[in-house]
């Protein structure tokens, strides 16, 4: 329905506004139980600060590559300054409306073996004046693709009709990480991200799907929304738009360390995907994905633009099961031996696949977990076999292994030999029809000098 790829962030343009803080770590290991109190007693031997709220959000953006303004109120304290050093040295351009008596909301977290023991929240509520901050959002509009406000509570968006008045009167996609039960101020955006806990909020527990969607789609036309895209943990995302079909997408996570911060690079990423040109389906996609990255950090964290790729090429990947590009297989391989995987290789010209040849890549296969087979290229066969050799051609000869039940991945060599590939493949077990001896197949000295197996079974015709 939808292919997933990875689009050029260098030239969007992104106005952000909402609540900033930062972020404080204190960690260290907690080995015994305070004598004052039924408490664990941490020593600290590790500090960090990083950006958060809507900071995180503007941090997410920089790290993708699109152009960031961050519009925020914050202090004049040592906090207002680390945080803004920190963002502009990502490259986002920070506008912060600095308030006399007002501290910079700080969040110190206590962390132990990646478990946080305890939060302390210092601020207070944020008073403002409404005028000056929508003049100051309106005047950084020009050259906007899309607006994200980010609404944390504190105050900074506490009358988002006039943001999101000033961007729709502009022709710019507004879209906004809700906070609260009165998701009416947000009417007219383009799209509204709660998750799972918020949208129940407002219209109630959601027993089923169908529930869900309904109560969904009822939300968005009430409230004037182009989209609805609810974020579900364990469950990945639904997005509703109107007159067409819900999106469900399961969770991209494979283990998760941490959730915070995930809203931050959900919304940073589906920002920069729309802006690019994407389609809400494609950028909600790619917002999952990224989602799954960030979920397996711990604390206040960013995806950068390399994980983001390397995670779109392994999904494609995986939609590819048989036929793979070098590229594609050398991160399925990552990510399978990151389950402990055995991985299997073999190589041939597998020109006349016949009844002999299906049973030594079954044979082959009961050797590990994954089975991948090398297939020479037509060149190079013509040179093994001689003229009028291939009969068939190497897309065909590689689309017929790939339907193999024993085959995992089909990938072509140009070379006389499969060394280089071996090499960077690195399989666990090598192994070669019985036509061959241990000493005669290609790659036996390579793959025992770093504990590989090398085996001879069946010949193959």
């Amino acid at each position: 329905m939808f292919t997933t790829k990875l689009p050029s962030f260098k030239n969007t343009n992104i106005l952000l506004a909402g609540d900033v803080m930062l972020d404080r770590y204190w960690t260290g290991p907690a080995a015994r139980i305070s004598p004052e109190a039924p408490v664990p007693v941490v020593k600290v031997d590790g500090m960090e600060e990083r950006p958060g709220g809507a900071g995180n959000v503007a941090l997410n953006l920089a790290m993708l590559g699109s152009s960031v303004k961050l519009l925020g109120v914050t202090g004049k304290d040592e906090a207002a300054s680390l945080l803004g050093s920190k963002l502009k040295a990502a490259g986002v351009q920070c506008e912060f409306l600095e308030q006399e008596n007002q501290p910079t909301i700080v969040k110190l977290r206590v962390l132990s073996q990646h478990q946080q023991l305890l939060r302390l929240d210092f601020e207070n509520p944020i008073k403002l004046d409404e005028l000056i901050i929508t003049q100051k959002f309106t005047a950084m509009l020009k050259g906007t693709d899309v607006c994200v406000l980010s609404d944390y509570g504190k105050g900074v968006l506490s009358y988002p009709q006039t943001f999101i008045q000033a961007a729709r009167a502009n022709d710019i996609p507004v879209i906004i990480d809700p906070k609260g039960t009165d998701f009416e101020r947000y009417r007219h955006a383009t799209l509204l991200t709660p998750n799972l806990t918020e949208f129940e909020a407002i219209v109630g527990h959601c027993a089923d799907e169908k529930t869900l969607i309904s109560r969904g789609q009822l939300l968005r036309e009430k409230l004037s929304l182009e989209a609805l895209l609810i974020t579900r943990g364990e469950h990945g995302m639904t997005l509703l738009c109107a007159d067409q079909p819900e999106l469900h997408i399961p969770t991209q996570a494979r283990e998760v360390y941490d959730v915070t911060g995930a809203g931050d690079t959900v919304i940073a990423t589906l920002a920069a995907a729309i802006a690019s040109g994407q389609s809400l389906q494609q950028a909600t996609i790619l917002a999952n994905i990224a989602a799954g990255i960030v979920v397996g950090k711990v604390g206040t964290a960013t995806i950068t633009l390399p994980e983001l790729h390397k995670n779109v090429a392994l999904r494609q990947s995986k939609k590819k099961r048989g036929v793979v590009t070098q590229e594609q297989l050398l991160i399925l391989l990552e990510e399978a031996r990151s389950q402990g995987e055995r991985i299997v290789f073999t190589n041939g010209c597998f020109d006349l696949l016949n009844e002999e040849s299906v049973n030594y890549l079954e044979q082959a296969k009961q050797h590990g977990h994954r089975l991948i087979v090398a297939v020479n290229s037509d060149e190079s066969v013509t040179n093994i076999k001689g003229a009028g050799r291939p009969l068939n051609n190497v897309n065909s000869r590689m689309h017929v292994l790939a339907g193999l039940h024993a085959v995992d991945w089909v990938i072509s060599f140009d070379e006389a030999t499969p060394v280089a590939l071996i090499d960077k493949i690195r399989p666990d077990v090598l192994i070669k029809g019985g036509n061959y001896t241990l000493e005669e197949v290609t790659g036996n000295d390579l793959v025992k000098s770093y504990g590989g197996k090398v085996i001879t079974a069946e010949l193959v015709t």
